[in-house]
């Protein structure tokens, strides 16, 4: 499998899980279980924040990114947090110009938690199933009356959208990009190694 480079956007007041599980996910996957130590992952995964300053996330988590949007490489995955500063970077045209252009170049496109409302605000789901964190299906809906707001599921997959429930949820998305693109022997592997619970089933758990 070809290297696939992962981009997982940060921002003031992000939730630090919402981006930490993904990146634990991806940057610990291995092809082959028995040479661990050995292979690194077929995930390189970069940080991207609006700016090269340092980013504090929620609960004052400092973070400095790997690049800014302006410098950032080209991505095959893009990951969108979600956490309360999503209620200000809604209205920060630039960034949400940048998450389009790189959303829509993107072979996948996801997000965790509240980050479904940047990619909603970007213009990427028009007509399609997402979901977000049980507190703001209702703000979802009433934003996006054209977006097929999923209540009862995890993880919802549509074509290249990944999106998912709120922070934890966001390992178990980033274990469906494992299995769409390494299988699910990988991802149970992956699980496995960081001791969480595969997800058997995409019952929204709350």
């Amino acid at each position: 499998m070809q290297t696939k480079r992962v981009g997982i956007l940060i921002f003031p007041d992000v939730e630090v899980l919402d981006f930490c599980g993904p990146f634990e996910v991806f940057s610990v996957t291995r092809l082959d279980e028995e040479k661990r130590r050995q292979q690194p992952s077929p995930f390189e995964v970069v940080l991207i924040a609006e700016s090269s300053a340092m980013v504090v996330a929620t609960g004052g988590l400092k973070v400095q990114p790997d690049f800014s949007i302006d410098d950032a490489p080209r991505l095959d995955i893009l990951v969108v947090p979600g956490g309360w500063g999503t209620r200000r970077e809604i209205a920060n045209q630039r960034l949400l110009d940048w998450i389009k252009v790189r959303g829509r170049a993107a072979e996948t496109l996801s997000a965790v938690c509240t980050g479904s409302m940047l990619l909603g605000h970007a213009g990427l789901l028009g007509g399609r199933r997402a979901t977000t964190h049980w507190r703001s299906l209702a703000w979802m809906g009433e934003s996006f009356p054209d977006v097929i707001v999923e209540d009862q599921q995890h993880v919802v997959e549509d074509g290249n959208l990944i999106t998912s429930a709120g922070i934890a949820a966001g390992i178990d998305m980033a274990l469906h990009v494992v299995r769409r693109y390494c299988g699910e022997t990988t991802a149970r592997a992956t699980a496995r190694h960081m001791e969480y619970p595969y997800p058997e089933d995409n019952r929204r758990r709350v």
